[in-house]
């Protein structure tokens, strides 16, 4: 199943919103968090039946590391339709 990716380069406070919005768009295979210097930090794979309460951990790692780094690089892989 081919997918297709996009960047965005996004400040630490910002990072949590795009995440919660790009979950909740649906289409979505996996999410990397990396640094500027493309260094990966976490690595988040997005399952059908990951809603809800099992979002909390993720979001919660998010958070964490979007407190400590000023610019965050959120690169998405979407799965086609």
């Amino acid at each position: 199943m081919a997918g297709r990716t996009e960047e965005f380069r996004l400040e630490g406070g910002k990072v949590l919103d795009k995440i919660k919005d790009l979950i909740h768009q649906g289409n979505i295979r996996r999410i990397i968090l990396k640094t500027e210097e493309g260094k990966t930090l976490l690595e988040i794979p997005l399952t059908v039946g990951l809603v809800g309460a099992a979002l909390l951990p993720v979001l919660a790692a998010v958070g964490a590391l979007a407190a400590l780094v000023t610019r965050l690089v959120v690169v998405v892989e979407k799965a086609e339709d």
